[in-house]
């Protein structure tokens, strides 16, 4: 991968919804690239400092797990795709690592992945919703979590 990252913003069928790709190395370094554009998408739906503190910690586990799993290499890569609308923001990290048995999660109890059980926990505790696959052929993870955003 020649950039470092690329971001599209686009508007499906003028409903009002936003969407940001962003295509990341697997290397711990671009972690917080994740969270600054989550922090501009923030800005823009007006979330409160308390949810955008606890969504960046969300996001910073779920890439930090991809990046664990993709094994910190020179030519793998985290997408994350940001979904805004106006009642909610849902984020989806997809890994080219070696994915999860869709079957059995990690546990915290001793594992090899404990790091990432603990992730997933943490980004369980603040989403609303979360969806967690391998992709097709096992390689790779996606997670998605979705935040109902309250306004008012």
């Amino acid at each position: 991968m020649s950039e470092a990252a690329t971001v599209e913003q686009t508007d499906e069928q003028g409903e009002g919804i936003r969407i940001v790709r962003l295509r990341l190395p697997a290397q711990a370094e671009f972690i917080a690239l994740s969270r600054l554009a989550l922090a501009g998408l923030a800005e823009v739906a007006m979330i409160d400092e308390a949810m955008l503190a606890d969504l960046k910690l969300a996001l910073t586990e779920a890439v930090s797990d991809a990046v664990r799993r993709t094994g910190d290499r020179r030519e793998g890569s985290v997408e994350i795709r940001y979904e805004l609308s106006c009642s909610e923001l849902g984020i989806e990290v997809v890994d080219d690592g070696a994915g999860f048995d869709p079957g059995r999660l990690p546990t915290v109890e001793g594992d090899a992945s404990a790091g990432d059980a603990l992730g997933l926990a943490i980004v369980d505790a603040i989403a609303d919703e979360l969806e967690i696959d391998s992709r097709a052929g096992g390689q790779g993870s996606r997670l998605r979590f979705v935040k109902r955003l309250r306004h008012g």
